[in-house]
């Protein structure tokens, strides 16, 4: 409905400043029901003004007019030529979804200007005689995400124009937004920062707003939004809504878009807030399957949706390709599983020749087609007994007809719940094996395989060390903490250097031992869990006499003479050594570059691994540099923890000194490893982690980031003191409220959690120092005791006071489960098993503060020169309590940036203390993390205050034109 010339309704003076109608187009919505969104004379100005500053429209210019008027579009196409003297082409019904009757009219009218949906631009950079277009230099899109395979198309095909990338909801006077294209890599195209006249906003729940990198909604302000909708005051009420930052009483239309602010001031678009869905307890932004499917070279459209089947709902994925390009599902699947979560990869993919779109030329999600069995390769009968009776479970499982031996599991509509099923199923008939197993081998002759191959696994036991001191063939009976036949000692005999009189001991992993190993395996190259350590001397022999002192440590203790084995075991073990010395590697040869940069890269943990078989779990590689000696000393996270590493420093300053007689009675490992097999039963366990987990069904994953499974290799570190006074107050008021300092930072941390997921209940896991329930010298005794547990902290409307009094009872329930298997917790949630419970970690460690003028003897001719340390958590926040200051340590990947992680931990905790101090009643939610300089940023990104005065209803504008 277009009302060119309607009257004011009051003041004349209205109508002069454009506040009068000017069309009213209607919109579908969430009923069936259309609704009118009614757009003013200014707001259509403002746009129209805008885009000609910034596109310079003249007499030598054509426009096609081809957009249905149903299309907000249509309305710059008839206008903005109109109102500059440009020549105004109109295309025919139906012309504007052939892309040859397109180019025809391109090349007859000379046509230098014109709009696609996005889905459309795919179909016409198909096509094959669009190169005779030479008269375009201006391409606009919106109506959908742009693609970035369509936006290298346009560059390839028609490299003379310029293709810019709008964004705008009905409700708003066209487009709000803009991003001139680039030819670059990126992965997505941006909609950029908007027009004039327009603020853009990305808000949470709460309408505060997200920090940068984290997803949000889009809300609009300024000039360009719409009355409301036409006679719907209460709908209205509900988009329309206060704006809570404009003092002067202005507006925001809620657009129900997902959006995130990037690096580069830009808002990238993540998809409908509906178009959210939840699959097995997992919410999903179809927007970002959908980006990943548009990403690979071969595909020119794709659309993801959610089906029901036969196993409840799962993903589709529909996607067409590139001219003369050819493409499998199942490659496509795989290229998916690199990038995303196994829950987000859709359980088929369906090609076809084009999506189908509607009347505006917009994808037509109602006309795709149902999937059937896409993705399965040529049917091929089950061979063998295991794969027939497999097969059968498979078939009744996934509700399909048939399965062939070639099948994938999870092509055919198979996900994380269904995998439990079919392994409770499989145990009925004497079959047995891990869900992880299914993951790695889900075609069914490969699963079968595997199941054949597998050794049968025992249960473990308990009690003391057996094997004596001389034993040349150890027997089963002698290995109290694990029960295993003589075939699997044999093999571990075999594996040990001087094979059975070097084995002092042999029994179980620990908690974190065992996801430390997973996530070795899992590595093919470097390790994640390797700790170098760069260090340097003034002399050769200062060196050698470290490395010998540092080897009597090793003699003292059974963890440092530890070597891992698995392969061919019923289940890992540590076997230790009765003798296992650390030898010096000489680095050999000039090389081009510093010495220290060729030591850092001989045992860069992001492509060299220390082999976990072989005892010590260390390295030494030296090597002579201008008048002094460098030492590289990488060591393995299976045997060293924070503590243990001080402890360790400790001996060895010891020894250096002459005072070896005052170092503790050593303590065997083993009585942890006991303590944690058998302190609180597994039932304890499960009725305690399910009842603070039994309900979680989302992830908690700051910024988006949810891959455990990394290397750490795109990780950064920052380090932050915090100032004297803020330390003192942290102290002060964690005495006054009867809580321990650490239970404040977890609160602190819950709380930046919170802010980046846009979630007011959280999870993630901390660091346990494993050694309150360790036994008899826990204290003291060396070895990997931390573990990691998850913890919940709900947020809410909650006063602070009560957030920190919850959080430190939930600490401290957590440690009488201090020896719990973090699989076992993420067992006890509601999530599918193998979905990760969270991604982001804390570790609050107390840092030993060595007396300087004691040790100083010690380390004289020595120097650190450099450490790092990682995990396979892409977030990471480290605690330092240094006994009256605090030191934050933060890690995460570079996109995101470890100082800004830094800073929201300072700010988070800042505004606990202050908070508590003068009104602890205050929500815990209204503590603001942005700082002034981050709030300044995104304000100036998303408002842009370009005015156009004199403002005249369009038609009037024409008239003077004509």
């Amino acid at each position: 409905v277009l009302d060119l010339g309607g009257e004011p309704e009051h003041d004349p003076d209205v109508a002069l400043h454009g506040e009068s109608l000017a069309y009213v187009i209607y919109t579908s919505g969430s009923t069936g029901r259309p609704k009118g969104a009614a757009n003013r004379h200014c707001a259509l100005y403002n746009r129209l003004a805008w885009m000609q500053e910034a596109y310079q429209l003249d007499g030598s210019d054509t426009v096609l007019q081809k957009t249905p008027f149903s299309f907000d579009v249509s309305v710059w196409e008839f206008f903005w030529p109109l109102m500059v003297g440009a020549r105004l082409a109109v295309a025919g019904p139906g012309d504007h979804r052939d892309p040859a009757r397109l180019v025809e009219l391109i090349r007859g009218h000379r046509v230098t200007t014109l709009h696609f949906v996005p889905s459309m631009l795919q179909a016409f950079l198909a096509h094959d005689g669009i190169e005779a277009c030479i008269n375009v230099r201006r391409i606009v899109c919106s109506g959908e995400a742009l693609s970035a395979e369509a936006q290298r198309g346009v560059f390839e095909r028609l490299p003379q124009a310029v293709l810019y990338n709008l964004y705008g909801p009905t409700e708003a006077a066209i487009d709000v937004t803009h991003w001139t294209c680039r030819n670059d890599d990126r992965s997505q195209v941006p909609i950029g920062q908007p027009i004039s006249g327009i603020k853009t906003l990305v808000l949470d729940e709460g309408l505060n707003s997200v920090p940068l990198g984290v997803a949000g909604e889009l809300y609009l302000g300024g000039v360009g939004l719409a009355r409301g909708y036409l006679g719907r005051s209460g709908l209205s009420a509900e988009r329309f809504v206060a704006d809570p930052f404009d003092e002067a009483g202005g507006r925001l239309y809620r657009t129900g878009d997902l959006v995130r602010w990037n690096a580069e001031g830009q808002l990238e678009y993540l998809g409908r807030l509906d178009h959210q869905v939840k699959i097995r307890g997992l919410r999903i932004e179809l927007g970002e399957i959908e980006a990943q499917l548009l990403a690979q070279p071969e595909v020119r459209e794709a659309v993801v949706v959610a089906r029901d089947g036969p196993g409840g709902a799962r993903l589709v994925g529909y996607v067409s390709t590139v001219a003369g390009q050819a493409i499998e599902a199942g490659e496509l699947r795989e290229r998916l599983g690199r990038q995303l979560p196994d829950y987000m990869v859709p359980s088929a993919v369906v090609v076809l020749d084009a999506l189908p779109l509607n009347a505006n030329g917009k994808v037509d999600r109602k006309a795709l087609p149902e999937p059937g069995l896409e993705g399965t390769r040529e049917y091929e009968a089950p061979q063998g007994e295991v794969e027939k009776a497999l097969a059968k479970i498979w078939a009744e499982v996934l509700g399909v007809e048939r399965v062939g031996r070639h099948d994938n599991f999870f092509e055919l509509g198979g996900h994380s719940l269904l995998a439990l099923s079919l392994l409770e199923r499989m145990r009925v008939q004497g079959m047995t094996t891990q869900v992880r197993t299914l993951f790695q081998q889900p075609e069914l002759a490969a699963f079968a395989k595997e199941i054949l191959q597998a050794s049968g696994r025992s249960e473990v036991i308990v009690p003391p060390n057996l094997i004596p001191a001389g034993c040349r063939a150890i027997q089963p009976e002698m290995l109290t903490l694990l029960e295993f036949g003589a075939d699997e000692i044999a093999r571990i005999e075999a594996a040990v250097p001087g094979g059975a009189t070097n084995i002092q001991d042999i029994y179980p992993l620990a908690p974190l031992q065992e996801g430390i190993l997973f996530h070795h395996m899992l590595q093919t190259e470097g390790d994640a869990y390797v700790t170098p350590c760069l260090l340097s001397f003034d002399s050769r022999e200062r060196l050698e006499h470290f490395i010998s002192s540092l080897n009597r440590v090793i003699e003292r203790h059974d963890i440092l003479r530890t070597a891992v084995l698995w392969e061919g075991l019923g289940e890992p073990v540590q076997v230790v050594h009765r003798q296992a010395r650390l030898e010096i590697e000489w680095l050999e040869g000039e090389v081009a570059g510093s010495v220290a940069d060729r030591l850092n890269a001989h045992v860069d943990p992001r492509h060299h691994r220390i082999d976990v078989r072989r005892a010590p779990m260390m390295r030494a590689v030296a090597a002579r540099d201008a008048g002094r000696w460098l030492l590289q000393l990488p060591s393995h996270h299976l045997v060293l923890d924070h503590t243990t590493l001080e402890q360790l420093v400790g001996e060895i300053a010891l020894i250096q000194q002459g005072k070896e007689v005052q170092l503790p009675e050593p303590v065997p490992f083993r009585r942890f490893v006991a303590q944690a097999r058998l302190g609180v039963s597994r039932t304890e366990h499960e009725a305690f982690f399910g009842k603070m987990l039994g309900d979680v069904e989302e992830p908690t994953a700051p910024f988006g980031l949810l891959d455990v499974q990394g290397d750490g290799s795109d990780v950064e570190e920052a380090r932050l003191p915090l100032e004297a006074e803020l330390a003192r107050q942290i102290r002060a008021q964690a005495q006054r409220h009867g809580v321990s300092a650490a239970s404040l930072f977890h609160l602190a941390w819950a709380l930046v959690l919170g802010k980046t997921t846009g979630k007011d209940d959280v999870v993630f896991g901390t660091v346990l120092f494993g050694r309150m329930q360790g036994g008899e010298g826990a204290e003291r005794a060396l070895g990997m005791f931390i573990n990691t547990l998850p913890i919940r902290i709900r947020l809410g409307s909650q006063s602070i006071e009560q957030c920190l009094r919850k959080t430190h009872e939930v600490l401290t329930e957590l440690l009488h489960h201090e020896h719990a298997s973090l699989s076992l917790a993420q067992r006890c949630s509601g999530l599918p098993g193998g979905t990760s419970l969270f991604s982001a970690l804390l570790n609050y460690r107390y840092s030993v503060q060595q007396d300087e003028g004691e040790t100083a003897s010690a380390w004289e001719g020595m120097d650190v020169l450099g450490g790092e340390e990682r995990t396979n958590y892409p977030v990471g926040m480290s605690v330092d309590d240094l006994g009256q200051g605090f030191r934050l340590v933060g890690q995460v990947q570079k996109t995101v940036g470890a100082p800004r992680l830094c800073e929201y931990l300072r700010a988070a905790v800042a505004g606990l203390v202050e908070a508590l101090a003068d009104h602890p009643a205050q929500a815990v939610g209204e503590i603001v993390l942005l700082t002034d300089a981050e709030r300044r940023q995104l304000a100036a990104w998303g408002v842009n205050e370009r005015r156009y005065p004199d403002v005249e209803p369009v038609h009037r504008l024409i008239e003077r034109r004509v």
